[in-house]
Order: C-alpha cells, then structure tokens, then sequence
C-alpha cells in the first residue's frame, strides 16, 4: 500500500477554503478532510468535531505541550492546530489528507512533510472577497478589516506555493484542485516508493 498524500490548502478568508475541501472530499472516498483545533467560538451552524474540535485554550496549550499537533498558529486572534496522530495515521493507511489551515501553518507542515503539496486559493478579486466576508454575517466591521489586512500578508507567501488556483466559480475551483490531487498522484517522484 502507497502512503497516502498531505494536501494543504490555504486562502485568505472568505476565498472558499473550507468549501472547496468539503467538497473534494465528498467526492472522493480516499481523501479525508483533517479537522483542525481551534480556541474560537463556533459560528452558527458549526458542529463540534465536524468543523473544528473547539477547545478552551487550556485544553488547547495542553495538547500543545503534549506535541499532538503537527502545527499550531495564532490566526485571527486565535489558536489552531492540526492533530498530528490523525495524519500520521491517515497517510499510513494510503489515505489522502486535506488541510485547509493558514499560511504559517502551511510552512510548517511543508518543513515537517516535504511531499505535501501545497494549494494556495485566490479570490477573484479584493472586492469579492470583501463582499463574501459580509455576506456571512459573522464577523463585526473591525474583524473584517483585519482580515482583509491579513489577506495582502497571506499573498506575500504564494510563492511558497506548488499551485495557485482562482476561486471564480467553485465548482471549477473544486475540479481544479480535484486535477491538481489526482496529477499528483501519478507525479513520476511519488513512483520511486512504490516500486
């Protein structure tokens, strides 16, 4: 059996992350979507251990110290981690992992694992991706603004980057990174282990 890849996909908020990794994974059995940590208070609709495991940062700085987390970063004014013993036990069993987590995180698991491959989400534009924010009506006018500050920062990283993919229409979006997992899959430097 072939270890299974690390996908890491990150975006500024608002770009469609987290709905791209949905739905990759809702059409494809062998990918599984790593469900991150995180001290922030769930959104309407969130459900604890589908969205995020959310923690008190207690609990959170205990895991931290136990190393249980792959990364961890502060984002927004709060915590997140990716638990480590769900990749390490998903890439053993061949499964894919995708992680849709921030660009400093994204680093630190490309240094941890240099065979994940990275996906960086673009919005279509500044203003879309400002309008998408307020259509979710979860985060009050000063926290849109620090987003979208936080937004031109996460851009200096793309080169960092294997892929860049524009989200203009989302089901193209989820195709592409769909394309992008599955030539991956067949990348002649992935052949060498399973041979």
């Amino acid at each position: 059996m072939s270890k299974g890849l690390i996908i890491v996909v990150s975006a500024p908020s608002g770009a469609g992350k987290t709905t791209i990794c949905k739905k990759v994974v809702a059409l494809n059995p062998s990918i599984v979507h790593s469900i991150s940590y995180s001290t922030r208070k769930p959104r309407e609709g969130e459900i604890n251990g589908v969205d995020y495991f959310f923690v008190s940062e207690k609990s959170f700085f205990k895991s931290r110290l136990s190393r249980e987390f792959i990364e961890w970063a502060k984002v927004h004014g709060n915590f997140y981690g990716t638990p480590k013993a769900f990749i390490e036990n998903s890439i053993n069993n061949g499964l894919d992992v995708i992680l849709d987590i921030d660009v400093v995180g994204a680093l630190k698991v490309k240094k941890k694992y240099p065979e994940s491959v990275l996906i960086f989400i673009l919005p279509p534009n500044k203003n879309e991706l400002e309008s998408r924010l307020r259509k979710r009506n979860t985060e009050d006018e000063e926290n849109i603004k620090k987003r979208l500050n936080n937004a031109e920062k996460e851009l200096k990283y793309i080169n960092n980057y294997n892929y860049v993919v524009k989200n203009i229409d989302l089901n193209e979006a989820v195709d592409k990174v769909k394309a992008i997992i599955k030539a991956e899959k067949s990348n002649i430097k992935r052949w060498e282990k399973v041979i």
